[in-house]
Order: C-alpha cells, then structure tokens, then sequence
C-alpha cells in the first residue's frame, strides 16, 4: 500500500496500447500540479483487461512518461491489487450488494438507451437475482453492484456541474468481468483510497464516472476525493469530433520531434507556454497554475509528419 498523502496525486493511465498526446498531456497537467504544490504524484498503470493490456504496453508507458521528462514518486501496477479488490468485493457481498447478471452487450445495444459516458445504459434487469451459497466466487457471470436510488450533484474544481442519477441513467455498473477481472469503477475506488489520493485530476470524459464512483466510495465507507476534469485533445473523425486516441502513438511522435519540442507544443496548447518554443516539465513547475490552463476542448490533426491544431 502506498503511504497516505493528503496533497498527493496521481496519475492512472490505462495500459491497452500505445501512450498517445492525449495520454501526455493528461499526464503532464497532473504531474505539474503536484509539482507545483510541492505534493507527491504517483503512476498507477491500469492493466486490468486480460484482452487489451499486454506487458510490451506497460513497459512502453513508463518509458514513454520518462521520455517526456516525468518522474514519479511510487508507481504500481493495478492487478498487483486483486487481494484489497477482493476484500472490497467480500464487503459488498456481506452488504448484500452484488448479484450475478446474465445480459449480455448485444442486449443493452438492442434497448439502445443511451449513457451520459457514451455507451448504453443497463436497465437493471437482473437485480433480483441473488449470490449461490458459494458466494461471489462461485458466479462464473459477471457481478453487478446494487445501487442505491440516488442522485448525485456536485461541482468540481474546474466548475463543472455534474448531476446524475447513476442507478437510473447508468445503470448498476459490473464490478467483476465475466472473465474474472475486476472493473474499473471498483479497482478505482478502492486503489485511490488506498493511495490516499483526495484529489483527482482527470481528462473531462471521465466525468460521467464520477457519480457511480462517488455512491462506491460510500457503501465502502472511504472517504470521496474531489475531482479536476480537464480539457481533452480532440481529432476530427468522419462527420464529429472523437478523442485523439488510436491516431498516433508515442512511436509515431518520436522521430517527428523532440521531448522538449513535444512538451513544448502540449503546453502552448494548455496557455501554460504562451511564447512558444521547446520546454521541459522542471521548467514549467514555477509558472504553472490552473487559472492558466485553457477550458475548452482542443482540435487537433496528425497529417503523419507533424501535429496541428485546428483552432
């Protein structure tokens, strides 16, 4: 377990591929508000599919993160936490909390009822349902989270108004995968309380999360962080805007341009590097503040060579 910080941070990047600009960024704006604080800032490679997440990803993402001139104060990989994701579990289930649930995608795709994060909500149709007398162990479907008929309401740092109602607009989210692993809503609660991370900073696309997250950190009795959700690089993808994502990894980035020169761009597009020109991370610690840091979401293009915005 990470010794408890109450200014720390971190940063939890998922390992299913290479890092791309929006994972830099992402990156640098948490690493530079810990620095500026003089908090600590940890690295927590999230690599809990068995499907997505290969070790060649996790080992690219540190070198990455270094590469770009970021040092951490502790790093840990999530599934190295099954034991405390379990206990979490056994507590849920001694609540009586968690049911097995039979629906499969392609159900909640043909009711196509749409989720404020962009995917389909679940109608709870198998709440009923009860854990055999083995326990949750002995459910070979995935486990579901009863929650309660709440709305949430709250306004992070940045200012954004977050009200939802997750057990309705959401849905009772999985906790275990069918395949056994643990989801992310769970290992992510239990992780950032176990880190003592208080204070989240995160890209804005993660704030639809934060309602079912915040209901989790109650049942289990931790306390709940307040959130920062930044803006997010954007690219153009037939006829609408999508997360810069798959387009163009660290590899691709490399032999386009410098460190410096990366780092340099990603702050002028943030408003922390108004002049321009190639900087490090170490060099902006002094002058960074969130005042500073732009609001809206950034377009950007990648025409093989180089980066651009679209502004």
């Amino acid at each position: 377990m990470i010794d408890a910080d109450p200014a720390a941070t971190r940063f939890a990047p998922s390992t299913t591929g290479p890092a791309h600009p929006g994972t830099l960024l992402s990156a640098l704006l948490c690493w530079l508000d810990a620095r500026s604080r003089g908090a600590a800032v940890h690295l927590r490679l999230e690599d809990l599919d068995p499907d997505r997440c290969r070790p060649e990803f996790i080992e690219a993402m540190r070198r990455d993160l270094e590469w770009l001139g970021l040092d951490w104060d502790g790093v840990v990989t999530q599934t190295d936490r099954r034991a405390a994701h379990e206990a979490a579990l056994d507590r849920l289930a001694a609540l009586g909390l968690l049911y097995p649930c039979d629906c499969s995608r392609a159900r909640l795709k043909s009711i196509g009822r749409p989720a404020p994060d962009g995917g389909f909500a679940y109608d709870n149709h198998c709440r009923a349902h009860e854990l055999p007398s083995g326990g949750w162990r002995a459910v070979d479907q995935p486990l579901r989270l009863r929650l309660a008929d709440e709305r949430v309401s709250f306004v992070d740092e940045l200012g954004l108004a977050i009200d939802q109602h997750p057990a309705i607009e959401m849905g009772d989210p999985v906790v275990r995968r069918r395949d056994g692993a643990i989801a992310y809503h769970l290992a992510s609660v239990v992780d950032d309380a176990a880190g003592g991370f208080l204070r989240l900073i995160r890209g804005r696309d993660l704030a639809p999360s934060a309602p079912t997250q915040r209901l989790l950190y109650g049942l289990l009795g931790l306390p709940i962080p307040t959130y920062r959700h930044h803006f997010l690089l954007l690219e153009p993808r037939g006829d609408k805007l999508a997360k810069l994502h798959g387009s163009v990894g660290v590899d691709a980035l490399r032999p386009t341009c410098s460190s410096p020169e990366l780092v340099g761009m990603l702050a002028a597009w943030a408003g922390l590097n108004p002049a321009g020109g190639d900087c490090r991370p170490a060099d902006l610690v002094a002058v960074f503040d969130w005042g500073k840091v732009r609001r809206n979401d950034l377009v950007i293009a990648w025409n093989g060579k180089r980066l651009t915005t679209l502004e």
